[in-house]
């Protein structure tokens, strides 16, 4: 990873597309520790379960969720004999968003003998809010079953540690491969393909599936990607140069350097740098941001449901133009209606290193993490 990127090669197990994982290793490795705990309790009782009846603890984790969308709740019985996917995922990950166009094609493709169940355990607190995980799940066109994982007992069933992560559970209930990240497309489905033929599925569909992805969920550029994923919150942020530093869960009036180095951030104007999320305190406060990505998104919100925040982006001190992302248009403006990822940069190349700045109108605003494609 340090060739291209400067990140360890510790890093680079965890994904698959060594890029692309490296980035993102502290988001997708994020663990609750409260959350756990609350799994650890829950998954006692699905031990037993399994003691008496043999049933595999994943298969015993997902049977005791108590919330779906798009399909009433999957037992262990009701998925017997049949070959399963599970997709670990978060609705606002960026990494997550690019494999699912393949996810909801395998979906349609193999629906005759393949159950594909999205594992939904949030990251951030709003992402715990059933209601934004049914809105996103419409949003995203997903019509395949998704389980609401908010106290983590799946997540530590299957051990899982990242965001996206796919296991392939055989006819047997028996977890026969892993894959974490994005990438390798082919073999996984490839892994479909066997599963399905092991558990005598007539007339299993050959080929791999062919996507035109659109949107947040267009594959990164990897080869001009060099600005990594990065918090706003206190807890997990990196490379902040407002003068001063960061204040820690206490308003202040920041102000930003002229110029920053490639992968700096500053904050401009009255704000309240939280442990999860950093919010606009009164209006026409900014975020500057140095980056070298043809993308580069935004995880945020509005203050309250209902609310909506105006905001206006630039890049190196000018209007997008050609180069404003889905959620802006040519003169950067854009509004925060929702709590979720906004697209607010997609360039043409060359990609340079570029400095950009996007100004909130109103106050209230929560902005949480950046990320680049």
């Amino acid at each position: 990873m340090s060739r291209r990127l400067e990140i360890t090669a510790q890093i680079v197990r965890a994904k698959v597309n060594d890029v692309a994982e490296a980035f993102d290793r502290d988001r997708r490795r994020f663990l609750v520790t409260a959350a756990m705990t609350l799994a650890g309790e829950r998954l006692g009782i699905f031990g037993m379960v399994e003691a008496n009846q043999r049933v595999p603890r994943e298969l015993a984790a997902l049977g005791g969720a108590a919330e779906w969308l798009n399909s009433p709740r999957l037992t262990p019985s009701s998925l017997a004999g049949k070959v399963v996917v599970v997709d670990f995922c978060t609705y606002t990950c960026i990494n997550w968003l690019r494999t699912l166009p393949y996810i909801r094609a395998w979906a349609q493709k193999y629906k005759q003998g393949l159950v594909m169940i999205g594992v939904h355990t949030p990251e951030f607190a709003f992402e715990q809010n059933v209601d934004n995980v049914r809105r996103a799940v419409q949003q995203l066109r997903i019509e395949y079953p998704v389980v609401i994982d908010n106290d983590y007992s799946i997540w530590r069933a299957f051990k899982n540690q990242y965001w996206p992560a796919l296991y392939f559970i055989d006819a047997q209930g028996r977890v026969r491969e892993h894959h974490f990240g994005e990438g390798e497309y082919e073999r996984s489905e490839q892994t479909i393909q066997r599963l399905l033929g092991e558990a005598g599925v007539g007339s299993v569909p050959g080929g791999v599936v062919s996507v035109d992805a659109v949107g947040v969920e267009v594959a990164a550029d990897w080869d001009n990607l060099k600005s990594p994923e990065n918090y706003v919150g206190h807890e997990r942020t990196q490379n902040f140069v407002s003068p001063g530093g960061a204040l820690a869960d206490r308003r202040r009036v920041y102000a930003a350097p002229v110029r920053l180095a490639l992968n700096q951030w500053a904050l401009a104007g009255d704000w309240t740098i939280g442990k999860q999320a950093t919010v606009l305190s009164s209006a026409n406060g900014r975020i500057v941001y140095r980056f070298h990505a043809r993308d580069l998104h935004l995880v945020m919100g509005p203050p309250g449901q209902g609310t909506s925040v105006r905001f206006r982006v630039s890049i190196d001190g000018q209007p997008p133009g050609a180069a404003h992302g889905l959620d802006v248009d040519g003169g950067g403006n854009g509004t925060v209606v929702e709590q979720r990822l906004y697209q607010l940069i997609r360039q043409s190349r060359p990609i340079i290193d570029r400095q950009f700045a996007i100004e909130f109108l109103d106050a209230g605003v929560n902005t949480f993490a950046f990320t680049f494609g």
